[in-house]
């Protein structure tokens, strides 16, 4: 091979690392941004769920801490 092949190759690898450089960085930050997004959605379901149990609580009351009906 001579130089000139030498050195066309040698630009092409360097422009592909780049590139993959490139592409993992982007990669790293869309893993962290949905990371950020998981966190807020277990967050969200987490005080959801809590809403819905303290909802069916309320709608399913236990009889004994409910005072007697007024013709007793």
């Amino acid at each position: 091979m001579d130089a000139a092949t030498l050195e066309a190759r040698l630009t092409e690898l360097e422009t592909r690392l780049a590139f993959q450089e490139h592409a993992l960085a982007e990669l790293g930050d869309a893993l962290a941004a949905s990371r950020i997004e998981t966190a807020r959605n277990a967050e969200l379901l987490r005080r959801a769920l809590d809403d819905l149990k303290q909802s069916r609580g309320d709608f399913f009351a236990d009889p004994a801490s409910e005072p007697p009906p007024p013709h007793y």
